[in-house]
């Protein structure tokens, strides 16, 4: 990318005043000691290690569990901004699960030649298992993370859809946590929308998508691949704070057709599973024989309707990155509008012309496989070396079909805390989105992730990027 470009800064105007969402911030900011502010930043990261945030990066044995890096400056959205973005996300998460059971039933938008069926029929995340299946309440994707880029006022992008287990949630309250500990007094004088109360809202938008023959309050279980796991700190710390249970697929059996967890009493029933074990591990009688992570029939009890699992299986053909390059069309196809939200332009390298054009142009492009996640196995052309561009080159050149390419953006700014004070770095937005029968519930804000290395504009935490609290004004 051309160092000339200009990005768009959330924080200040072209003249150098504050933008209007961050008024109240930098007028309090502006009186603010430089040196108690960086301060506060370590007692940040004392804060985080202490409570034992960290995360797992695999393949480096030498590091396997790392702290975030928090960054103290929020990330403010207005409410008008935060209005129209809820409008667009709830949109397109409507069209996700039309799309989702359309594919899994009469597949209409492929009879009508929206979507090529060979790119469902030959998608390793497509579940044959799950044709004819209608999941409890009609839902397939019960937790949505959708993720958002901005370049300009009023240009907002979905880079992805997460669609299966999207993680970092965790992050996003903790991250809040930290900032009323210790600055209480910025949220007397500026009025931000709650999120402490997502894991209430969790628990009861899972509990809305039981299954019929569940009999009172549902019982509500997450079940975790285990401690070994990246994200096993946020599976335990929403079963935690949503009082259900955390399970492993050992403590889970079938029982009267019926999924029941061991108790000192014996066997109870469970009647919702937040599922963060992948479609593969789920049950070994169904898909991969050697799991041990899974429950053997669980996929039995769930046809016949006896347990909700949460996201639905099958549900990562949603967020498939090619897939996602039709996601205009199953918006307009499902909701007969166009989408609000519109789509990064995105190369299919599977179609010769556009490989064509790719691999001519490498070095400005963004590629991704199709069913990467956390930033592994991309390639920033921009950024990269002569030498990783022709290893990339070789890869895109034996199976094309496994990626995707789109421009780099010019990711919008916001400030961090830096030795000399507030610099810019680029940022992407994960909202949080609940999904019952009867309603779609967006959490106000969500997970801001930045690249804090200047000029960067990969923001994953595998990556060396780090996190900041979201503000939404207003509410």
């Amino acid at each position: 990318m051309n160092e000339n470009t200009r990005f768009f800064d959330e924080l200040q105007n072209p003249d150098g005043t504050p933008r209007r969402p961050y008024e109240d911030y930098f007028g309090w900011f502006s009186n603010e000691d430089l040196r108690r502010l960086q301060k506060k930043s370590r007692e940040a990261e004392t804060f985080f290690r202490r409570t034992g945030i960290t995360f797992n990066v695999y393949g480096q044995a030498e590091a396997d569990e790392r702290l975030i890096p928090f960054d103290i400056v929020p990330r403010i959205i207005s409410e008008h901004e935060w209005s129209k973005l809820t409008k667009g996300i709830e949109q397109r998460v409507r069209a996700i699960n039309a799309f989702l059971y359309d594919i899994y039933h009469r597949q209409e938008i492929l009879r009508a030649g929206r979507v090529p069926a060979e790119l469902i029929a030959q998608n390793d995340a497509f579940l044959p298992e799950m044709i004819g299946v209608s999941p409890p309440g009609g839902v397939y994707t019960h937790i949505v993370g959708v993720d958002l880029v901005r370049t300009g006022e009023d240009d907002f992008f979905v880079l992805e859809d997460n669609a299966r287990t999207p993680s970092g949630v965790s992050y996003m309250l903790e991250n809040r946590e930290t900032m009323l500990q210790m600055f209480p007094e910025l949220f007397s004088r500026i009025k931000v929308q709650e999120v402490s109360n997502y894991p209430t809202r969790l628990r009861r938008s899972l509990a809305a998508c039981a299954p019929t023959m569940a009999n009172g309050g549902p019982n509500v279980a997450v079940l975790t691949p285990g401690i070994h796991n990246s994200a096993y700190f946020e599976h335990s710390f929403l079963a935690d704070h949503m009082g259900a249970e955390l399970v492993e697929g050992s403590d889970l059996r079938v029982v009267d057709g019926r999924i029941a967890m061991r108790t000192t009493q014996g066997y109870t029933p469970i009647d919702v599973i937040y599922r963060r074990v992948d479609d593969e591990f789920l049950d070994p009688l169904t898909f991969n024989p050697d799991s041990l992570l899974g429950v053997p029939g669980i996929m039995d009890v769930y046809r016949a309707g006896g347990i909700t699992i949460a996201n639905a299986p099958g549900t990562g053909i949603a967020d498939d990155k090619a897939i996602y390059s039709y996601m205009p069309d199953i918006v307009e196809f499902y909701t007969g509008e166009k989408a609000i939200l519109q789509n990064v332009p995105t190369w299919r390298c599977s179609e010769p012309g556009a490989l064509s054009y790719v691999l001519d142009n490498l070095e400005e492009l963004v590629v991704k496989e199709v069913h990467g996640s956390g930033g592994y196995g991309m390639l920033v052309g921009p950024a990269a070396s002569k030498k990783e561009i022709a290893a990339f080159r070789a890869k895109l050149e034996a199976k094309p079909s496994n990626y995707i390419a789109q421009p780099t953006l010019a990711l919008s700014t916001v400030p961090i805390l830096a030795k000399e004070g507030l610099a810019p770095r680029h940022v992407d937005l994960r909202p949080y989105v609940l999904v019952s029968p009867d309603r779609i519930d967006i959490t106000p804000g969500g997970l801001t992730r930045v690249a804090l290395k200047k000029g960067s504009l990969v923001v994953n935490s595998s990556q060396g990027g780090g996190t900041k609290d979201t503000w939404v004004l207003g509410g």
